[in-house]
């Protein structure tokens, strides 16, 4: 059985690797509704993304349920596209504390999806099934630890479009999203399931 450090190493790369780049066009889109000052909402999204592909990580592992990897690798580019809407039709929202209940409780709901994906690639590491806890822990940490280091990048080029050459925040926002639901869409046209 390989140590946590080996599991944390997995995780990082899964995570940091741009060939997938959906996870981390996930939350690039995510972020691009919020500025720098607004750090504390963003680490809350992006916590309640990782405990929602966390436990859904775990009870995958624990063999509690599997959905059709081809029906996951279209939900996923569905989250960055229904993301990159909402990101635009609720930018006008005046109530921030329903605003920021819905995006939680979304970024909760799409982490549930995104750890299905995760959940083919770790169940595929693991050696046996006698004992989860260690490589469970060491992967998760591994993708936290990315997802950091990418939302820090993510929020400092937004830092530099916005606070440094002067780009509205709504043009900055509508085209972050735009962007993203182009990709998606077309993503979601390659692997449609049916």
């Amino acid at each position: 059985m390989h140590s946590i450090p080996f599991y944390l190493q997995l995780g990082f790369e899964h995570i940091s690797n741009l060939a997938g780049y959906d996870h981390i066009l996930f939350l690039i889109v995510l972020c691009a509704v919020y500025r720098i000052e607004q750090w504390r909402n963003i680490l809350i999204l992006v916590t309640a993304f990782t405990i929602g592909h966390s436990v859904t990580l775990a009870l995958a592992s624990f063999g509690t349920f599997a959905i059709p990897s081809s029906i996951i690798k279209f939900l996923i580019p569905a989250t960055i596209f229904l993301t990159a809407i909402h990101n635009v039709i609720s930018h006008h929202s005046t109530e921030k504390s329903s605003k920021m209940g819905r995006n939680y409780a979304m970024a909760l709901f799409f982490g549930f999806i995104h750890g299905m994906d995760f959940s083919n690639y770790f169940k595929a590491l693991l050696m046996s099934d006698s004992s989860i806890v260690v490589p469970l822990l060491g992967f998760n940490l591994g993708i936290e630890l990315g997802q950091l280091l990418v939302v820090f990048i993510i929020v400092s080029i937004a830092f530099l479009f916005l606070n440094v050459i002067g780009v509205k925040h709504r043009e900055w926002n509508v085209f972050i999203s735009g962007a993203a639901a182009g990709i998606s869409l077309i993503s979601m046209l390659e692997n449609k399931f049916w």
